[in-house]
């Protein structure tokens, strides 16, 4: 290792360590680790603090503030009022049901989309503590559902990522992508079975702040003032926004600032002041993605990400059990976009490196493809991006309570994903 990954992997492991026990607030550790890459040389401030740039980060951001103002509208009070009915008959047949729900929504929205999961966790926090069902036991399960289509169909983007991972490793013989589905199936399949045994682990706190000029009305819903006008131009802003979110990868850059304009036209027509804007345009969630994203690059400027891949592929020798190696390389993965929240470049890292040793092994890479891209989005044991983040710091987690629940989620995840990789696409 060089001087420059040790210096990297000390920052990194550093700002985790100040996360895992609370250190500094809620979103202070990245910053502080931009600060530190900058005054190490180990990377400029362009770069350092180049997430709060980042695509990804001002569409959230500008999102954040068009969901602020959809809490006032009488359309998010009737949401909450389905949700509320679920939430007060309470027990666990209430709690699985919302769980299928938004996962069968996944499917329509597509796995992991933004717009979705931001919708269900502000939809979460809207809703008053309820002994019956504790939303602290809601916040988890529903976030990560999110990212868990009940029917997997919309899968394309992952479906690409795979196939030119097979290609580019120089596998001629194709995918087929129903299977491809099928193995996504196996992944939602996973994390279901364990979100519905891990119903009694889950603590049960309140996730809201209770804030002085905030009216209620007896059922413990918002108030909502504002005119039909206004709840009709907010509406709309919020369905301009996920659309443009889902949308992004056809119309382009437009599609990240949308968000954040419309959240100046609510301004304008006084849905929401500038206050509750900048509040949740720079709220601490937004500070925790933009500051990891400097890290992440730093750490993959340094080559320390690429060193791994080739040191296991080394190691890994001709005589593995093929289920083995899929799952290694997909944990390798996994781990490598959860902490560099670098999810296309950790496949495009790790993938490669493991259809090559299966056809090394001469075996058939296609499951290794298949399990080890989809692998890239399955992290979510750390809150240092995107979802996990979101749902760690508007849940309001301890690191003790999030990691009950999302280190066995990891596991089972990936080991239904190898082997329905491995059983739908057979190596031998």
């Amino acid at each position: 290792m060089t001087t420059q990954m040790i210096l990297a992997l000390a920052v990194l492991v550093l700002m985790i360590a100040l996360i895992m026990f609370d250190v500094l607030p809620f979103g202070a550790p990245p910053i502080l680790a931009g600060f530190l890459l900058v005054a190490l040389g180990l990377a400029d401030v362009k770069t350092a603090f180049g997430g709060f740039t980042n695509n990804s980060v001002v569409m959230i951001a500008g999102f954040m503030a068009v969901m602020a103002a959809l809490q006032k509208t009488r359309f998010m009070t009737k949401l909450k009022e389905i949700m509320i009915n679920l939430v007060t008959k309470g027990g666990y047949k209430s709690y699985a049901f919302l769980i299928i729900i938004v996962m069968a929504g996944a499917a329509l929205a597509g796995g992991g989309s933004t717009g979705y999961y931001v919708l269900i966790l502000s939809l979460i926090t809207a809703i008053p503590y309820q002994k019956q069902l504790p939303t602290s036991k809601l916040m988890m399960p529903l976030g990560f559902a999110t990212n868990h289509p009940l029917i997997p169909f919309n899968v394309a983007l992952y479906f690409g990522v795979a196939s030119t991972v097979l290609e580019s490793a120089g596998w001629t013989g194709g995918m087929s992508m129903a299977k491809f589905s099928i193995v996504n199936f196996c992944l939602s399949l996973g994390f279901l079975v364990w979100a519905l045994l891990a119903y009694k682990l889950l603590p049960d706190h309140p996730i809201q702040e209770p804030t002085v000029d905030q009216q209620k009305n007896a059922d413990g819903l918002d108030v909502v003032t504002l005119t039909s006008t206004q709840e009709n131009l907010t509406v709309v802003a919020f369905i301009a926004s996920v659309v443009c979110m889902m949308l992004m990868n056809t119309i382009g850059d437009i599609a990240y600032v949308i968000p954040g304009i419309l959240g100046f036209v609510l301004i304008l027509a006084k849905v929401i002041t500038f206050k509750e804007f900048r509040e949740n345009y720079f709220a601490p969630v937004i500070l925790m993605m933009a500051g990891v994203v400097g890290v992440a690059d730093a750490l993959a400027n340094t080559g320390f990400t690429a060193m791994v891949g080739d040191t296991v592929a080394a190691a890994l020798g001709t005589n593995a059990n093929p289920f083995v190696v899929i799952f290694l390389f997909a944990v390798l993965t996994s781990t490598a976009a959860c902490i560099t929240g670098s999810n296309m470049g950790s496949v495009y890292i790790f993938a490669p490196i493991a259809v090559a040793t299966c056809m090394a092994l001469n075996l058939n890479p296609i499951a290794a493809a298949a399990a080890v891209t989809c692998a890239g989005w399955q992290g979510h044991y750390m809150p240092i991006d995107g979802l996990p983040a979101l749902v760690f710091g508007m849940g309001k987690y301890s690191m003790k309570e999030f990691w009950k629940f999302t280190i066995p989620m990891y596991i089972i995840r990936l080991i239904f994903l190898c082997a329905g990789a491995v059983i739908i696409f057979p190596m031998k």
